[in-house]
């Protein structure tokens, strides 16, 4: 290895949520440094041209961004290898639409539209909750926010609702069971269901029972869930499919049933 951190990323060796196919050149996008990790971002480039397919190249995408007309969680980003990631909200000003990024049921981003008074906030997971300097209280969020003097009834993986243009925690939802949430890491990833049991491990992972809308159970760990609402009432719109799994037989029978309605 040479010296220095890494500054490309093969084609093979990116993440195969993004979607990429091999043969269209030997290097994909690496993600600047930012608030989501590497492997589990979508750099503004893949979003633009590989899925909403308003640019054909990377040159493209660099001429939409250096006009300012993309915005990220109400920030305007000009970087092409930005790292958005879960939950933040994408606004394309020109075309009056707006995306949050959400998991589908296979683990990867899909483009999800929302209305602008949506877009208005996002839910953020909260990592830790700590005091600081002077004894100010502050929580850490999991798009590396942080946030001061937050309620102090909010602890470490509850969900906390953040207005955009302020910053300020307008709301929150305290992690227990009845809660509604995604998956955000795992093999369920994407799904979504209510929290039926939290198991406690001393000095191991904790483990969470999920029951989705079909009353299938699973269980994942504590570090994978991510609430998004009271048990009725999730507090964003969900994407296609409402988070729930289909076996390969199912989405096989609602592929051929489409098709036939179609005829």
């Amino acid at each position: 290895m040479g010296r220095g951190p890494q500054k490309h990323l093969k084609r093979l060796a990116a993440p195969s949520h993004w979607m990429l196919d091999k043969l269209s050149g030997t290097y994909a996008p690496r993600p600047m440094a930012g608030p989501h990790k590497l492997r589990e971002c979508l750099p503004l480039i893949v979003f633009l041209r590989n899925r909403l397919k308003y640019a054909l190249n990377g040159r493209e995408v660099k001429a939409i961004l250096m006009q300012r007309l993309v915005q990220v969680d109400g920030k305007v980003r000009t970087e092409s290898t930005y790292p958005a990631g879960f939950q933040d909200v994408i606004s394309l000003e020109k075309t009056g639409e707006h995306f949050r990024l959400l998991f589908d049921t296979k683990g990867r981003f899909t483009i999800h539209r929302i209305s602008a008074d949506e877009a208005a906030y996002k839910l953020c997971k909260v990592k830790k909750v700590q005091l600081g300097a002077k004894g100010i209280p502050y929580a850490v969020t999991h798009d590396g926010r942080t946030i001061r003097y937050p309620d102090p009834l909010i602890k470490a993986n509850d969900t906390i609702k953040l207005d955009l243009t302020t910053g300020k925690i307008v709301d929150f939802l305290k992690f227990e069971v009845g809660q509604q949430c995604t998956i955000i890491g795992g093999r369920n990833k994407g799904r979504v269901g209510i929290i039926t049991h939290r198991e406690r491990h001393e000095g191991s992972f904790e483990v969470i029972h999920v029951k989705d809308a079909l009353d299938r159970t699973f269980a994942t760990r504590l570090a994978n869930v991510f609430c998004i609402g009271e048990s009725g009432k999730a507090w964003i719109s969900l994407p296609k499919g409402k988070g729930v799994k289909l076996t390969i037989s199912e989405e096989r029978d609602r592929r051929r049933a489409q098709a036939a309605a179609a005829l």
